[in-house]
C-alpha cells in the first residue's frame, strides 16, 4: 500500500447577521494544499442536459442533472471538483478533511470536492445544497486519492454551505453524517469534527452505527464529534488547534466582520490559518452575501497561493460572462496522467498565467526588499479600490451589467500589469 500523508486541512468561516456587518452573510476560505499544486479559478455557466446523461466526475461517472446552475469555482486543477465556490443563487460551500474513528474508505468514489460543485451545481439553497450532497454520499459514497500524487491522501469531509439567509455545517463520517444548521452568529470548520449535541439533520443509522462499535452507550447525550472522533469535544475552543484559533478570530470580530475583516483572518499567519510549508493555503476566497435579493452577491478569489501576498478579485454572476482564460489552467484531455491507468505516474504543468506571473512576483518579494514593498502596496491598492468599488454597488444597488461581464478578468489584467 502506498504511504498515507499525516493529517492536513484548511479553514472555513461563516458570520451571519449580527455578528456580520450591515445585515449581511460574509463566507471565508482557505484552501491548504500541496504547495506545489496550482490551484484555477474557473466559471461554468448554467445548462441543460440530455435525459440519461452521464457526467464524469474525478474518478467515477454519475447520472447528470437535467438542468445545473452557473457556479464559480477554485479548484486544484487536476480535477473535475473543486475546494470552495458559489453559484448564481447565492450558495457558497467549502470542504475540509476530517478523520475519525472510523476508516478511510479504500477505492476510488466521488471526492469531497466532486460533492462540492455538485451541491453547487443542483441546488438553489444552502439546505437543498446539504439534501443534494448526503443523497450523493448515500448513492456513490466518497473516497479516492485528494493528491495528484502516488502517495496516497484520502479523508472523510466536513463541509460549510451557505446561502443569504442561513448556513449548515455537514460532516460525515463514511456514509454516515450529521448536520448543524447556523442561524446567526459565526461558525468555522477545520481538520476536525466540530458539531457535538446540536444535530438538526442526521443519517438515520448514525446513533445505532456508533452504538454497534462500542463508540456510544445508547443512553448519555449523543455527541456527534465525540463518539465519532478522538478529539475531546471539552477542550475544542481551548486548545491553540487552527479550529480554536479561528473560533477565537471570528469572535473577536463578531458583531463589526465585513469582507476586510474576513481577508484579515485568511491572511493570518501566526494562528496557521495562512498555512506555510509542504502544505500551504493555494487558493482563498471570500463571499458577501447581502439579504435582499435585489443585490448581487460578490465573490472574491486570489486563485493564487499566500492570500498575504495575493489579490483578492470580485466577481459577479451575469449573464453571458466570458471564459476567464487567465485563471485556467491547460487541459490535457485523455492524455491527462490523472485519466490514466495506473493514475499519477507523472505530473504537467498546469501553471496558469496568473499564477506563473504571481509566482514570479512572489520571488521578488522574497529577494528584493525594496521592489518587494512596492509590489505588495500596490496589489494592495488594487485590491482596496475593488473592495470600495463592490461596497459601493451593494450601497447603491446600482449595476452596470456590461462591466460586471469582465469584472473578475479585468481586475486579473490589472494585477498582471503590477506584475509585468
Amino acid at each position: 500500500m502506498p504511504p498515507q500523508l499525516p493529517p492536513r486541512s484548511c479553514d472555513t468561516f461563516v458570520a451571519l447577521p449580527p455578528a456580520a456587518a450591515g445585515g449581511r452573510v460574509v463566507f471565508g476560505k482557505n484552501s491548504d494544499r500541496p504547495a506545489d499544486e496550482v490551484q484555477e479559478v474557473v466559471h461554468f455557466p448554467a445548462a441543460t442536459h440530455p435525459a440519461g446523461a452521464a457526467l464524469e466526475c474525478t474518478y467515477i461517472s454519475i447520472a447528470q442533472a437535467e438542468r445545473t446552475h452557473a457556479v464559480v469555482l477554485s479548484r486544484p486543477a487536476w480535477l473535475w471538483g473543486a475546494e470552495m465556490g458559489a453559484n448564481e443563487h447565492g450558495v457558497c460551500i467549502g470542504n475540509e478533511a476530517v478523520w475519525g474513528k472510523d476508516d478511510v474508505r479504500a477505492g476510488e468514489a466521488l471526492l469531497g470536492m466532486d460533492l462540492v460543485r455538485l451541491g453547487l451545481e443542483r441546488a438553489d439553497t444552502a439546505e437543498k445544497a446539504l439534501s443534494v450532497i448526503i443523497d450523493l454520499l448515500e448513492k456513490y459514497g466518497q473516497g479516492g486519492n485528494c493528491m495528484e500524487s502516488q502517495m496516497t491522501f484520502a479523508y472523510h469531509n466536513s463541509f460549510l454551505i451557505a446561502d443569504r439567509k442561513e448556513a449548515w455545517v455537514l460532516e460525515t463520517s463514511g456514509k454516515y453524517w450529521a448536520a448543524e444548521k447556523v442561524e446567526g452568529g459565526v461558525r468555522n470548520i477545520s481538520n476536525q469534527f466540530s458539531i457535538t449535541t446540536k444535530i438538526d439533520r442526521e443519517h438515520p443509522e448514525l446513533k445505532e452505527y456508533a452504538k454497534s462499535n462500542g463508540w456510544w452507550d445508547g443512553e448519555k447525550e449523543f455527541d456527534f464529534a465525540a463518539t465519532y472522533s478522538y478529539v475531546d469535544t471539552a477542550r475544542m475552543t481551548k486548545t491553540r488547534s487552527r479550529y480554536c484559533e479561528g473560533y477565537k478570530l471570528l469572535n473577536r470580530h463578531k458583531g463589526s466582520i465585513t469582507s476586510e475583516i474576513m481577508m484579515e483572518i485568511l491572511r493570518d499567519k501566526e494562528s496557521g490559518i495562512n498555512m506555510e510549508g509542504g502544505f500551504m493555503t493555494t487558493g482563498s476566497m471570500v463571499s458577501v452575501l447581502p439579504q435582499q435579493p435585489n443585490l448581487p452577491c460578490i465573490h472574491f478569489f486570489t486563485g493564487t497561493p499566500d492570500p498575504a501576498r495575493s489579490v483578492f478579485k470580485p466577481f459577479i454572476f451575469v449573464p453571458d460572462i466570458p471564459q476567464l482564460l487567465k485563471t485556467s489552467s491547460p487541459t490535457f484531455g485523455h492524455d491527462d496522467p490523472v485519466k490514466k491507468q495506473p493514475r499519477f505516474q507523472s505530473k504537467p504543468d498546469r501553471r496558469h498565467e496568473l499564477y506563473k506571473k504571481h509566482e514570479s512576483a512572489a520571488v521578488v518579494m522574497e529577494t528584493n526588499q525594496g521592489k518587494g514593498k512596492e509590489l505588495l502596496k500596490e496589489i494592495k491598492e488594487l485590491e482596496k479600490q475593488k473592495i470600495s468599488q463592490m461596497e459601493s454597488v451593494l450601497q447603491n444597488g446600482c449595476l452596470d451589467v456590461n462591466q460586471v461581464v469582465n469584472l473578475f478578468s479585468q481586475c486579473v489584467e490589472e494585477e498582471l500589469k503590477i506584475y509585468s
